[in-house]
């Protein structure tokens, strides 16, 4: 990409479409366009080839989808599904018939099996039984890499795909009814913190173990592979180190300087039990994360305080 060409980041407004345009912006990308869901619904074919004939985008961030943690997946499984389906589908038949250059597809680490051997190499995919929980957003993003694959091999269109690890940062979705397990534990003990609460309640036993990069670091990756890759293996992000929920917890509750106690209700679902990523190939294309654990959450619940807390400990 150079600075001039016309980019669209669709999902701009989100945690990783938003860090991708931070990143873009930070290097110099001055011809980014984005459009928000009230301006253009991208589950509206009609619309998007309409959006897409207008701009002529030159290359293409597909960061948006329908996402949440385990309750959200597993309560709107059909809303998971048809949305991400319609969204990705749009966006990529509307970007090869107006001929854009590349598309990036971002996917998500829960394509692999439930069982999938760790760290999860790219080749693990489709090699056995998804998560229940989250099964028709992985099959969504499973036929999305499909998609890509297929596109570049009948007709030769410049799709790569990637799939981040569990993501957190700026923009995040701090609802605690759909919101990933992080950015819910950033709230839980803000809360907690502040209205003095002897005890933070936590799904599961928190032995399931979590690979977590900042998602100002998974833009970086992925304007990376925009700008230096072409292949047509989908490419894991992430950080290659993976930490228990439990642990994470007690990371959490000193970061937020909650001084109560934590209870682990061990009839919610732990979902799957470890889930790490194979970061190799990423690593030897040249690229690795910057950001730790400890200063990306900390990083995370200050933009929480700042920008999201009166709002919520409100509701």
């Amino acid at each position: 990409m150079n600075t001039l060409d016309k980019i669209y980041i669709a999902g701009h407004r989100g945690l990783v479409g938003s860090a991708i345009m931070r990143r873009l912006q930070q290097d110099g990308y001055s011809n980014i366009i984005a459009r928000t869901s009230a301006e253009l619904d991208l589950r509206r074919q009609a619309d998007v080839e309409a959006f897409f004939a207008q701009e002529q985008p030159e290359y293409v961030f597909l960061a948006a989808a329908k996402v949440g943690g385990i309750h959200a997946n597993n309560t709107y499984r059909a809303d998971f599904l048809l949305d991400n389906l319609q969204i990705q589908n749009n966006i990529i038949q509307s970007a090869f018939r107006t001929g854009i250059k590349k598309l990036l597809f971002l996917g998500s680490s829960c394509i692999y099996p439930k069982f999938a051997p760790q760290p999860m190499t790219e080749d693990a995919l489709l090699t056995g039984v998804l998560e229940p929980t989250n099964e028709p957003y992985a099959i969504a993003k499973i036929a999305g890499i499909k998609l890509c694959e297929a596109m570049r091999d009948q007709y030769g269109f410049n799709a790569v795909s990637c799939m981040p690890t569990n993501l957190y940062g700026p923009h995040d979705n701090f609802d605690l009814e759909n919101s990933h397990v992080l950015p819910a534990l950033i709230r839980k003990f803000h809360e907690a913190k502040v209205s003095g609460s002897p005890t933070v309640m936590l799904w599961g036993t928190g032995s399931a173990r979590r690979e977590f990069l900042h998602a100002d670091d998974a833009a970086g990756a992925m304007v990376f592979l925009m700008n230096n890759y072409d292949e047509r293996q989908f490419v894991n992000i992430g950080t290659g180190c993976d930490i228990s929920i439990r642990e994470l917890a007690e990371l959490m509750k000193e970061i937020v300087g909650f001084e109560g106690e934590l209870v682990w209700d061990s009839t919610k679902p732990d979902g799957t039990p470890r889930k790490l990523l194979d970061v190799s190939r990423l690593h030897n294309l040249g690229w690795q994360h910057s950001i730790d654990l400890r200063s990306g959450i900390q990083h995370a619940y200050e933009w929480f305080v700042q920008h999201e807390a009166s709002a919520t400990t409100s509701a």
